[in-house]
């Protein structure tokens, strides 16, 4: 029992730099938990790549020792250095994934036409910040500026700031007393995006509208 309890216990070593980066990944990003089985082939990877760095960086602190010595370069060593690059990895991951630069060279030299984020209905939230025109049931309709919103259409809320109810002929009813307002996505039957309106000034664009900060 102690042999499998300490192979059990070097396997999960082993692993825990993928792990690591996997739970940064998920975590930092909107993309959807896989199952318990493609996590763990998700943690062999990248703890497979982690290692593969290993070498490098174990030359490159022996180098710097030459320097300034920490000690002696051992299991203790590796098992730090797998687990800084496995959050490093995490983290770096985690933006490409936000901002779909890496997408974007792959697209440029076609390799792909996929994009980074996990959908269409995140993509469209995340490239085109401005005032949103909600389409509740009932022929209601609400416009803002969309200060968060959901990572998926069926869940979640859609916070929105500078809200105001529009008519029919398109009048525009100011919801003045009310800082932010929350939306459940489930009522939201159409989204539409506003382009602001924009003008050329000193050959520069400016926006005619004033946009409140984001975040998201």
């Amino acid at each position: 029992m102690d042999g499998v309890s300490q192979e059990l216990m070097n396997l999960l070593l082993q692993l825990l730099p993928g792990f690591l980066a996997a739970w940064l990944l998920y975590g930092l990003t909107s993309y959807p938990k896989p199952s318990q089985f493609e996590r763990v082939i998700q943690a062999l990877v990248f703890s497979f790549l982690i290692r593969a760095l290993l070498p490098i960086e174990e030359s490159i602190m022996i180098q710097f020792g030459k320097i300034h010595s920490f000690g002696l370069w051992g299991k203790n060593s590796e098992l730090l250095a797998s687990a800084i690059s496995g959050l490093l990895f995490g983290l770096v991951a985690s933006y490409y994934a936000n901002n779909d630069k890496l997408y974007a060279c792959a697209r440029k030299f076609k390799l792909t036409r996929r994009t980074a984020y996990p959908s269409e209905w995140f993509g469209a939230f995340t490239d085109h910040i401005t005032y949103v025109v909600l389409h509740l049931a009932g022929n209601r309709r609400i416009i803002g500026w969309a200060r968060q919103w959901p990572s998926e259409p069926t869940s979640g809320h859609f916070m929105l700031m500078d809200a105001a109810w529009l008519k029919t002929d398109g009048e525009e009813i100011a919801l003045t007393a009310n800082e932010l307002i929350l939306i459940p996505a489930k009522d939201v039957e159409m989204v539409e995006f506003v382009k602001l309106d924009k003008e050329l000034k000193n050959g520069t664009e400016t926006t005619k509208s004033t946009s409140p900060n984001t975040a998201k």
